[in-house]
This record gives structure tokens, C-alpha cells and sequence, in this order.
């Protein structure tokens, strides 16, 4: 019966994902149809930006939100309810000295096949093995984002020399993740899809298969009206690099706890030092942070020497060895 229902789940999984996996992956010179964007009036960027410091740690942060979302997708995700959120990690993030710079805010007419899509690559999220950590896995196997993702983002981010440094929020209706669900204790294993309401595309999981022009993206597609960290908390899994995990919470698919911003629940705590598993550290050291000079010029962090992996080597010692 188990291998009965993994093989009618994959099956499914290969006819739905298949358009999107057939191809090989474009290049970050791929011709796609850019949305033409328009900024969003109400929305005063610069009051947001009001207590930006020069020369502190400052992450770029761009937000993409289509113009023709489904109204019950609007209901989910008010771009009202997005600046709340911006606003709040400026707030998350602020006790580590890292300051967040809203870009802008854009709207447009987004392709509406554009306005769905299947995350990554299902049949290179590899089950785990039992040997080796998920960030050794991730490095050895890194998921692939899918084809159909990769012309989505292309789309909407707009060339920029910094798009390889910035983040960029961006609204959709639907955003599927696929993973592998253990069946019997590494025997058996079903595939499983779930909806997300943030994903943010990190490093440790996809290292250096996201062409750069687009490897900063976020997709939300669901505001966390209660504790307000949707944003908070995919920033952390992209600038810090890590996944659901928090002090002694070695990473896990999915935890719910109040203690930490990392796990699901109303936590914005980002620990330091060893027994906080160096989220503070590797915040500071992100690639996606810079600091200005006297002359008001960006000086970036160093860039990813290996991809972006958990233990790439940017991040020194400040790295877990755990089982």
C-alpha cells in the first residue's frame, strides 16, 4: 500500500511539475518579457527610511506586488499588511545593528501564469540519507528552483549591477514546495507538496543553482496578520543563511515554538555566540549586507566563496557541526 501511494504520488508530481522540469535551467541572460512596473504612490519609502544611520550594516530590500492578483489573494496578502511586516522586521532586526533600505514598492501587470508556481525541482530535493547533517546534504544536493520560477523571477526583478546583493519581496498568489515525507524510517518515502506562505530560496538548500540576477528573491503569498514575522523571518533564512532552528533546535522542516525567529511562532530573538548557533554572526556577515564609506559609496560584505552553503567558507568558525 505505501509503495502504491508513492508511486500514484509521483506520478501526479511528475505530470503537474513536469512542463516546469523538462527544460534546462536559463541562464541569467534569458530572454523573458520584463512586467512594466510603476511605483506605488501611497506608500511614502522614504518615511520608511527615516532612521536609516550611514555606515551601518544596511540590507537592500525591493517589494514586486502584481496589480492583477486574484481579489481573494489580495484578502491573504493587502499590500498594507506587507508594509506592517516591512516595518516590523526593520524592528526584528534592529538589536543586531542591521538596518533594513526599502528600495521601493512597485505594482504592475504580472503575466498571470506567473502568478502560481511550483518552487523548485521536486526530483532534486533529495530524501535524507541518514548520513550527514541536511546542510551537508544540501551542499552535495542542492535543489534546483524550477524552470517555471526562474522565467517567473526573470520577469519581475528588473536588471540592476546589484541585483546579486539585493533582496527582493515579491507577491504572488501561490508558491508550492515540494519535499519528501519518511514513510516507514528511511525505506519508503512519499513526495508531498505544501502551500507556503513565505519561501525564501536560501543558500544552505539551493547554494549556487539560482542564476544571481534573481537569487536574493522572497515570494510571499500570505500575511501573518497575528505575529507579524512572515518577512522578519524569511530575512532571516536568507541573511542569516540557516534553517528552522534556534539554540539547542538543530534545523528541522518545521517547529513551532515562541523562542527564537527562526522557528515558527512569535520569537524574534537572533542569538549570538556558540550556544545561539551564530545566527548574529552570520547575519553580520552576510553577502547581501554593505556598509557606506565617507564618500557614500556601498562596500559589500565578502561574497559567497562556495555558493552560499551552510559551511561556505565566508563564515569561518561560526558554523554548527552537529549530526
Amino acid at each position: 500500500m505505501k509503495r502504491t501511494l508513492f508511486a500514484a504520488s509521483l506520478l501526479a508530481l511528475t505530470i503537474w511539475g513536469g512542463v516546469a522540469t523538462s527544460a534546462a535551467q536559463p541562464s541569467d541572460q534569458a530572454s523573458v518579457p520584463g512586467v512594466e512596473w510603476a511605483s506605488v504612490q501611497s506608500v511614502d519609502v522614504q518615511a520608511i527610511n527615516a532612521d536609516l544611520e550611514p555606515g551601518k550594516p544596511t540590507v537592500d530590500v525591493g517589494l514586486y506586488y502584481p496589480s492583477n492578483l486574484h481579489e481573494g489573494a489580495k484578502e491573504k496578502l493587502p499590500l498594507s499588511g506587507l508594509i506592517e511586516e516591512f516595518r516590523n522586521a526593520k524592528k526584528v532586526f534592529e538589536p543586531t545593528g542591521v538596518q533594513l533600505n526599502l528600495l521601493f514598492v512597485k505594482t504592475g501587470e504580472v503575466d498571470p501564469k506567473h502568478l502560481a508556481i511550483f518552487a523548485s525541482k521536486w526530483e532534486t530535493d533529495m530524501p535524507s540519507g541518514g548520513y550527514g547533517n541536511m546542510y551537508v546534504q544540501g551542499a552535495v544536493h542542492p535543489t534546483e528552483m524550477s524552470e517555471g520560477a526562474i522565467e517567473t523571477f526573470q520577469a519581475i526583478v528588473e536588471p540592476s549591477s546589484d541585483n546579486a546583493r539585493t533582496v527582493y519581496l515579491v507577491a504572488l498568489q501561490n508558491v508550492y514546495m515540494p519535499y519528501y515525507e519518511d514513510l516507514d524510517g528511511g525505506r519508503n518515502w512519499a513526495p508531498k507538496i505544501v502551500n507556503t506562505s513565505g519561501l525564501s530560496f536560501p543558500s544552505y538548500s539551493y547554494a549556487d543553482t539560482i542564476p544571481e540576477r534573481i537569487r536574493g528573491v522572497i515570494s510571499l503569498t500570505k500575511h501573518d496578520a497575528t505575529n507579524k514575522l512572515t518577512i522578519a523571518h524569511e530575512l532571516g533564512h536568507k541573511l542569516m543563511n540557516v534553517s528552522h532552528e534556534y539554540m539547542e533546535v538543530s534545523p528541522q522542516h518545521e517547529i513551532r515554538s515562541d523562542d527564537g525567529l527562526m522557528l515558527y511562532g512569535s520569537g524574534t530573538q537572533i542569538p549570538s555566540g556558540e550556544d545561539g548557533r551564530w545566527h548574529q554572526e552570520r547575519l553580520l556577515l552576510s553577502p547581501y549586507l554593505y556598509r557606506t564609506d565617507e564618500a557614500g559609496e556601498k562596500v559589500w560584505n565578502e561574497n559567497y566563496q562556495e555558493g552560499g552553503i551552510y559551511y561556505d567558507p565566508i563564515y569561518g568558525e561560526y558554523a554548527v557541526q552537529f549530526d
